[in-house]
């Protein structure tokens, strides 16, 4: 092992930090002046700015073409293509909108796009996308952002994290601008977000521009890939367990010199089914060499339905003129499982145990949208867009659970179902304007409809065991749970106050959701930026308001108008001193609000008098130091304070379900973010980041509830919620030996998560009343205490892909192949947490409950892609 490490560094040292450099020259096309401080965006989103000389060196691929964009304040945006032939470029740009160049067309580009703005926001490109997400069972933008700093540590199959100490529902996500609900297959497992359609991300976890609202945590931002406007293009893809293909043609008129625009067309299906099989072989292998137990086997071999993901986007663009320009995204998708698991009978310490679980699941969910960009003056932007999208999902599930005890004389049988479906229909509309007003000043103002239509019905029947002293009980049904207890015969059992003094009662509780509610949303915002003729001091200042507005069966409820004014500067203290090209200093505060998605299911019933957006204020304040080399250090420290915040506890009793709106949560959350990054290059990339969090909650208006969403069941204290983890750290390092090879490794350290002490050395017995059944069964509890400092293990994590990469003669052919591995650590190392016990029997179990949330063993993939 000592030796692996010098030789790991030696690849640090060896390889020289070269890339194949492309210098780019930026300068006014009429005057021949070099435009100092103009921005130029590369292929991967990359961005660079240029020099005194309007001159800046930029990284470009070896093996093909691309596109990269030039922007200068009061001049026509440009876009030009990379070759493979040269090494050098002039833009010229013109403030009469003509521009001179090689293959250069007119674009206004989308403020705010995948960018990584220190305070702001942090953006991966298409290649670092395809690096991190191109890995794994389902291949998912979400492997990438969930590497990033501010994001919280979840398993291999969670693509819902906390955002810098969020609720991890709090966080929203929108494909190119448009707001989707609901964007997760299998009920969050993954997103819907295919690396392959994917040109940006951009996570806005910190004070961001007032454009964007409807989260108080964070806002995933999708751009997908746009069609190439000169060339057919065609990809098709197979990896472990799906098939992803790419069609992309250019519109316009043959030999034109200015391109219209272009369709592309993806699509992924997954073919799950011999994966299954192979992975319920390899279930029955692990059980015999003792890493897995029987239950876990069965549990692989009831799969009946292979779980499925089918999936269809489609993208086109097409410029009218050099003003006008037409976008479009159109989305598709389906998911689901079925399966029948059967265990038992099982018998310990004299009792048997079976089970039955039978779950269908499918949703489907589909949205289009189109926005339309017009320069009516060469420093004005307009844009108008509409979407509209659906999602129906569909559940039926029955679970049976039988223990036969007393020598098979008496039974307890549980049974619990679920049959329910939830349509929801959305549609957005939204202007947005913005207005160069010259001397580095830029005026923005938009406005945005959303309505919201949401139905759930069905049945829910499920079984609770609640503590006999915490019910709220009639007089009656306290009379007869005496006389049941004072009733038993049983010379074996202690006394009748032994038993009430630590009695559980259990018994069914029904559930049936009928809702039908419109959700109108009005949001608005106003900005002016302002930029110092020599970059070096930046600030924005916005205001915007949203107002809500639920509409139902007995319901007619509408919010205060919600203002959130919002202020950022950023200041350079100075460039190129010492090994330092630039060091920067930001700081941003201002106010967020959401509505939580839980008020789409409000019922008149349940008593709501007042609907309220939650809220969030924030601060940041960051620093940003660029070294030679593209070696960036940011650090970020934050605080946050949440308050109207929703939840809902749950009041369980028998013969009593009750659900108790509020609207009065708090969370205090701070932390610091820091990340090292190398900017991609010819030999080796990457970077490591380091997050720290904070995070605590209260619930005033808890009511004792035994259970709660979005909190809710804790109480008027502050609670570390469930998914805190003080600290995550991520490493990620791509080395690249030759250009047709690449080895991509990542480590990931996260910190446990709260878990409840225990307060005796082993289980202990009580007794449960079935209040159906009227049995006493004697079961065992291993008491504990909520401690706020109490942690599972740390969780380690190891994953490792290589990359093989190639092309034909004439370059318009290419392929790659890669085998990964992720979770490798499992190996040799499982997080640790309380030990787990039988509740029937009393019996501890050997080893300890998992941290990881992800299978306990290497999960090998593979892929092979080829495009044309």
């Amino acid at each position: 092992m000592k030796k692996l490490v010098p030789a790991a560094l030696l690849l640090f040292v060896i390889f020289p930090l070269y890339a194949r450099d492309v210098w780019i020259l930026v300068e006014d096309a009429e005057l021949g002046l070099p435009l100092e401080g103009a921005v130029i965006r590369s292929w991967d989103q990359s961005a660079y700015t240029c020099g005194e000389d309007g001159r800046a060196l930029i990284s470009a691929p070896d093996d093909k073409q691309v596109v990269i964009h030039a922007a200068y304040p009061g001049y026509e945006n440009g876009r030009l293509v990379i070759t493979t032939e040269k090494d050098s470029y002039t833009i010229g740009l013109r403030l009469s909108g003509v521009m001179e160049g090689n293959e250069l067309v007119i674009e206004a580009e989308k403020p705010g796009t995948g960018e990584t703005r220190t305070g702001r926001s942090v953006a991966l490109s298409e290649r670092e996308i395809a690096q991190t997400a191109e890995i794994g069972i389902i291949e998912d933008v979400m492997s990438s952002i969930k590497l990033l700093p501010g994001v919280g540590y979840t398993g291999l199959f969670d693509a819902q994290p906390s955002i810098r100490g969020g609720f991890p529902g709090d966080m929203n996500a929108s494909l190119d601008g448009y707001y989707i609900m609901n964007p997760y297959h299998w009920g969050g497992g993954f997103s819907i977000f295919d690396p392959r359609m994917v040109q940006s991300a951009q996570l806005s976890h910190g004070v961001f521009s007032t454009r964007y609202g409807h989260t108080i945590s964070g806002l995933l931002d999708i751009t997908s890939k746009t069609p190439s406007p000169a060339d057919i293009e065609f990809e098709l893809a197979v990896n472990t367990s799906a098939a992803n293909f790419n069609l992309s043609f250019p519109l316009g008129s043959k030999g034109s010199l200015v391109n219209k625009g272009g369709i592309l067309v993806m699509g992924r299906v997954t073919y799950y089914d011999p994966v299954v099989w192979l992975t319920q072989q390899l279930g029955q292998f692990y059980q015999d060499i003792g890493l897995f137990t029987r239950e876990q086997v069965e549990m692989l071999n009831a799969v009946r339905a292979a779980p499925y993901i089918r999936s269809g986007t489609i993208i086109g663009n097409y410029r009218f003129t050099d003003t006008l320009e037409l976008h479009a995204t159109g989305f598709w998708g389906m998911d689901g499982v079925g399966f029948t698991y059967e265990s038992g009978p099982h018998e310990s310490g004299g009792q048997q145990r079976s089970s039955r679980t039978k779950l269908d699941w499918s949703n489907y969910q589909g949205f289009i949208t189109a926005a339309l960009d017009w320069n009516p003056r060469n420093d004005m932007l307009a844009k108008f867009s509409i979407g509209t999208g659906y999602e129906d999902a569909l559940a039926d599930a029955d679970i049976r659970n039988t223990v036969a005890y007393n020598n098979g004389n008496s039974v307890y049988d549980v049974h619990e179902s679920l049959n329910q479906s939830d349509l929801m229909f959305n549609v957005q509309t939204r202007a947005d304007y913005d207005w160069d007003l010259g001397k580095g000043f830029l005026f923005a103002a938009g406005i945005q409809e959303m309505f919201t239509r949401y139905g759930t019905k069905g049945d829910q029947q499920g079984f609770y065991e609640r503590k006999y002293k915490n019910l709220n009980l009639t007089n009656e049904q306290k009379a007869i749970i005496d006389l049941i207890i004072a009733g038993l015969s049983d010379p074996s059992l202690p006394s009748s106050d032994v038993i009430l003094s630590n009695l559980s009662i259990a018994f069914p509780v029904t559930y049936s959701p009928n809702a039908a509610n419109f959700l109108f949303t009005t949001s608005g915002y106003s900005l002016i930026e302002y930029a110092s003729p020599n970059k070096r001091f930046n600030a924005e200042f916005g205001v915007r308001v949203d107002h809500y507005y639920l509409l139902g069966e007995g319901l007619s409820l509408g919010t205060m108008p919600v203002v959130n004014p919002r202020l950022n500067v950023d200041y350079n203290v100075f460039k190129d001193k010492w090994i330092i090209e630039s060091l920067d200093i930001s700081a941003g505060t201002g106010l967020f609000s959401s509505i939580d998605k839980t008020v789409f299911a409000a019922e008149k019933q349940y008593g709501l008098k007042e609907v309220k957006a939650n809220r969030s204020f924030t601060s940041v304040l960051g620093t940003r130091v660029t070294f030679p080399e593209g070696l960036i250090f940011n650090i970020e420290g934050y605080f946050k304070y949440i308050f109207d915040r929703m939840y809902v506890p749950i009041n369980i009793g028998i013969g009593d379900f009750d659900l108790k709106p509020q609207f009065n949560g708090e969370g205090l959350v701070w932390g610091i973010d820091i990340m090292l990054q190398k900017l991609q290059s010819r030999y080796w990339d990457g970077w490591i980041s380091y997050s720290f969090n904070w995070a605590k909650y209260r619930d005033p208006s808890n009511d004792n509830a035994g259970m709660g969403i979005s909190g809710g069941a804790r109480g008027n204290d502050w609670y570390f919620p469930d998914f805190h983890r003080f600290s995550n750290l991520n490493l990620i390092v791509n080395i690249k030996p030759v250009p047709q090879f690449n080895i991509y490794t990542r480590f990931g350290l996260a910190s446990g998560n709260q878990i409840s002490r225990r307060t005796t050395s082993s289980p202990t017995p009580y007794y449960m009343l079935v209040y159906d059944d009227v049995k006493l069964i004697r079961r065992y509890e291993w008491p504990s205490v909520r401690d706020e400092n109490n942690r599972a293990t740390p969780t380690l994590s190891m994953d490792i892909k290589f990359s093989l990469f190639g092309k034909n003669r004439t370059g318009k052919t290419r392929y790659e192949v890669y085998l990964a591995v992720e979770n490798l650590l499992s190996l040799v190392y499982r997080p640790q947490g309380n030990t787990r016990f039988n509740s029937y029997t009393g019996e501890v179990e050997t080893g300890s409950d998992s941290a990881s949330y992800g299978l306990p063993i290497p999960i090998p993939s593979f892929g092979f892609k080829v495009s044309y």
